[in-house]
């Protein structure tokens, strides 16, 4: 596992040991980010469920602002350090070691709205997906930038609704086994519909 491209290109990143995780693939991380390339710079990021730390990783080394990662899983926790620590990142993120909801509630009481979020929890805990995503759309006006993007890695035989609330889907890129489903605030009646598949 290493990082694709940006300040850090090419250094390697250490996965947390044991089955427990399961990291983002280098290719299906590669699809993502070219994705998100024109949102990248100056961005606020969210890693949710962040294992190794290497989708937050990869937002600060192709420009993000500010990444905040959760993660509760004591290896995971001690891969993110190591990482981090190995590449001398030393600021520019938050982590946050309780829980995603933890993180996601203290950014939205703190008024700290970001451009993406990104997670992808054990595919065999389910209900992490809804509930996330129920969670973002309750609180979407504290907690989301207009024109945010709200990215789910999940199985893809496992295809997610198309609506949580206001987040509204907008684009499913499919890659082996995987799926990156891309969410958005769906527009209100009457507001004139900018948003396009090509621009998530």
């Amino acid at each position: 596992m290493r990082v694709i491209a940006g300040t850090y290109r090419s250094r390697p990143l250490q996965a947390p040991p044991g089955l427990a995780t399961r990291p983002t693939s280098d290719r299906l991380r590669e699809t993502l980010f070219n994705i998100l390339q024109p949102r990248l710079e100056g961005c606020r990021f969210v890693d949710l469920y962040a294992g190794s730390g290497a989708v937050g990783i990869e937002a600060i080394s192709r420009g993000a602002a500010h990444v905040y990662f959760a993660e509760n899983a004591p290896n995971a926790l001690a891969a993110i350090r190591k990482n981090l620590a190995s590449l001398k990142i030393a600021g520019g993120f938050a982590l946050e070691d309780r829980s995603a909801g933890r993180l996601l509630s203290s950014l939205a009481k703190a008024r700290r709205p970001v451009d993406i979020v990104f997670f992808d929890p054990p595919y065999e805990v389910e209900e992490e997906y809804s509930n996330t995503l129920h969670m973002i759309s309750q609180q979407h006006e504290a907690l989301l930038r207009p024109g945010a993007v709200v990215v789910v890695e999940h199985r893809k035989k496992r295809p997610l609704a198309a609506r949580f609330g206001v987040l509204e889907l907008q684009r499913v890129v499919k890659q082996g086994d995987a799926a990156l489903s891309f969410y958005a605030v769906a527009h209100t009646a009457g507001e004139p519909d900018t948003q396009t598949e090509e621009g998530i």
